[in-house]
């Protein structure tokens, strides 16, 4: 079965033959465009004549450049350092998934693996990689005439309106780009986990089973939810931008999701919170029982 137009495109690097033939073929099935590589140095060389992959599916232990390295060289060159990376492994010690979440791995899979679990992965690297690349060209259309915002009070309830006031509210910032994904996933958590009561583990299935967005539907008609409201405010200061985002839900432990645990390295989700926190605001606290959260941008001075 041939690949299908726009799923995706995965560059595949494992050093067993047999490996990269059945990856190859879960990926090219499930309608991924693949391009497979025998080990590190292959995979390198194909990367530097061509830098259009949405995710690579990395073995760790490979001859000639293992799997670190070629994170590394990857880390290193502007053109494909924001290409997610899919670590596969048959190590689960958690200092090695620490050392490559350390390295910009933020997507484990170990080996044996099942069909199941790999597609979930892979989807969820591309997912992030194409939502990245589609905010970025939607910012880049938008007028700059958002700087002049100093106050605004907004709601939604679904995930389209929170797409819609992500690309608004992300042109208040000098960097719209590094705001966006990271405004984003808390919008997204709010309407979610927050108002729509999905937890960790049920996300978890309904993303290993494709049911994910309609369930997100079905929630969102349902009389149970379907009057919760995500509330966010926005204020600039002088030496800040301040977005306060409140759901009407029960709220959740998010203590642990601060930061990225390697426990949940093996997840297709659970990266939104840490990677707001790390890569878009300065600051990200949620208060109370959870169901508010305040992220702060440094304005220069």
């Amino acid at each position: 079965m041939g690949s299908q137009p726009g799923k995706g495109r995965v560059l595949v690097v494992d050093d067993e033959p047999f490996n990269l033939e059945i990856l190859t073929e879960h990926l090219q099935d499930a309608g991924y465009d693949v391009v497979p590589a025998e080990d590190g140095e292959a995979a390198w060389n194909v990367l530097v004549r061509d830098h259009a992959f949405d995710a690579v599916l990395l073995d760790r232990m490979m001859p000639r450049m293992d799997g670190m390295a070629l994170l590394a060289r990857l880390k290193q060159q502007p053109e494909l350092a924001d290409v997610p990376v899919v670590m596969q492994t048959a190590v689960g010690a958690a200092e090695n998934v620490r050392e490559g979440l350390a390295a910009g791995a933020y997507y484990y899979l170990i080996k044996p693996f099942q069909r199941d679990m790999l597609l979930a992965i892979v989807a969820a690297a591309v997912g992030s990689r194409q939502e990245r690349q589609q905010l970025e060209a939607q910012i880049a259309e938008q007028a700059l005439g958002y700087q002049l915002l100093y106050h605004g009070a907004f709601r939604l309830r679904s995930l389209v309106e929170a797409r819609q006031l992500t690309l608004l509210l992300s042109q208040t910032c000098p960097d719209p780009q590094r705001v966006a994904l990271g405004l984003s996933e808390l919008l997204v958590n709010a309407v979610e986990h927050g108002n729509l009561g999905i937890n960790y583990g049920e996300k978890t299935r309904l993303l290993q089973t494709g049911r994910w967005q309609e369930e997100v539907e079905s929630r969102l008609a349902h009389p149970q939810f379907r009057d919760r409201w995500v509330q966010v405010e926005f204020s600039r200061g002088e030496d800040e931008l301040i977005f306060v985002i409140s759901d009407e839900g029960e709220g959740f432990d998010w203590k642990p999701f601060l930061e990225f645990a390697p426990e949940r390295a093996f997840d297709p989700h659970g990266r939104g919170i840490s990677m707001a926190r790390m890569l878009s605001f300065d600051s990200v606290e949620y208060q109370g029982r959870g169901n508010q959260v305040v992220a702060k941008v440094r304005l220069a001075r």
